[in-house]
């Protein structure tokens, strides 16, 4: 019996390993190593990549979410709408600027936040709406849009998981007022390393934002307010331009495996795509009532898995008594029922089957 691995990123090195290395190399021989050439051609490639004129590359997605809502002026007295069915950096942000996430619920197909929760739970102190592409699937936009656009309110991507989805043809990033991208390693446009980058078209904000990430300053030695030093370094950055040639090419293979399994998995909910969305499938969830034992079942035949996420936000120990949730049924309900199958490009043809044999073997 063969072991399939959840995630195996050596594989990519032995695909990507000498473009890496040349990139690489190239940096270490120029000896300039913070925000040079390679980063301000990887954040106008990237901008362009998804079709906005701005590109600010900082140091993680986490601090994407949090430069973002301080270049939006979101702080304390704020509100802040947030699912609590995603990774935890969705919330962090908004705690750290001094808002408060308040909790609502996702959509029973997609598992992205749920519109018509985002609309009841709108109240005067309501700055803004993160929307969160889960597992590589883009939120309902045009309807998040007209929800805010007609409040006043800021809409910001959390599009960590979704690099290359679209909506409605559309790429992800370019439908709110500002886009947050995570390039941890895990991504499918991953760094060898902590990574990210926010992109804009609104000049304001992109200029804010420049700033905020180094220290409050574009001007060596002045200061005009309060930043701090999140920058994506020259290394990563060089890496991440190779690697963004291919984006396409290992979101395609994503979406294979996306079908194959689609077509083959019996007895168990799988993924559903929004009609008006192109899933690109960072992750690939499965949904039973008997997951624990599906889980065990699958390990014993060697199968790796995850659970993207066992426990909602609003029920974390550091989050039990912060902001304000309204109703998460949903959220709680699937939370016990979830499972992400092996999903990455480098994954073998004998491995899906291999997986799929397994979980229909239950």
């Amino acid at each position: 019996m063969n072991h399939v691995p959840f995630l195996d990123l050596s594989r990519e090195f032995e695909n990507l390993g000498d473009e890496m290395l040349d990139a690489a190399r190239r940096v270490l021989e120029d000896g300039r190593f913070i925000l040079d050439e390679h980063a301000e051609a990887f954040e106008n490639e990237f901008a362009d990549y998804v079709g906005l004129s701005y590109g600010i590359g900082v140091n993680s997605g986490s601090d994407a979410l949090y430069l973002s809502l301080r270049a939006l002026d979101v702080g304390p007295g704020h509100e802040v709408i947030v699912p609590s069915h995603t990774f935890i950096s969705t919330v962090d942000a908004v705690v750290r600027v001094g808002a408060t996430p308040v909790f609502v619920d996702i959509d029973a197909e997609t598992y992205t936040i749920d519109p018509e929760r985002i609309e009841e739970a709108i109240t005067p102190v309501t700055r803004a709406v993160i929307a969160v592409h889960l597992y590589g699937q883009p939120a309902q936009m045009n309807l998040i849009q007209t929800i805010a656009g007609d409040r006043d309110i800021a809409v910001i991507e959390d599009a960590s998981q979704a690099h290359g989805a679209k909506y409605r043809g559309t790429p992800v990033g370019s439908l709110g007022d500002v886009a947050c991208f995570s390039l941890y390693p895990t991504k499918n446009l991953g760094a060898y390393g902590d990574g990210g980058i926010v992109i804009t078209d609104n000049d304001r904000l992109a200029n804010r934002l420049e700033k905020l990430r180094q220290y409050g300053s574009n001007e060596r030695y002045h200061y005009e307010f309060v930043g701090v030093n999140s920058r994506l370094d020259e290394l990563q950055a060089a890496m991440l331009r190779q690697k963004l040639k291919y984006l396409d090419q290992f979101n395609t293979r994503r979406r294979k495996i996306a079908e194959k399994y689609d077509e083959e998995l019996e007895n168990i909910e799988t993924p559903a795509e929004h009609a008006d969305a192109e899933h690109v499938y960072h992750l690939y969830v499965v949904r039973t009532s008997k997951r624990d034992d599906l889980q065990n079942h699958l390990d014993n035949r060697g199968i790796g898995t995850l659970i993207h996420y066992p426990t909602p936000i609003h029920e974390q120990e550091a989050y039990v008594n912060i902001g304000r949730r309204e109703s998460v049924e949903l959220t709680e309900t699937i939370a016990d029922e979830i499972l992400s199958l092996p999903m990455y490009p480098w994954l073998r043809s004998e491995e899906v089957e291999q997986i799929i044999d397994a979980v229909n073997s239950f």
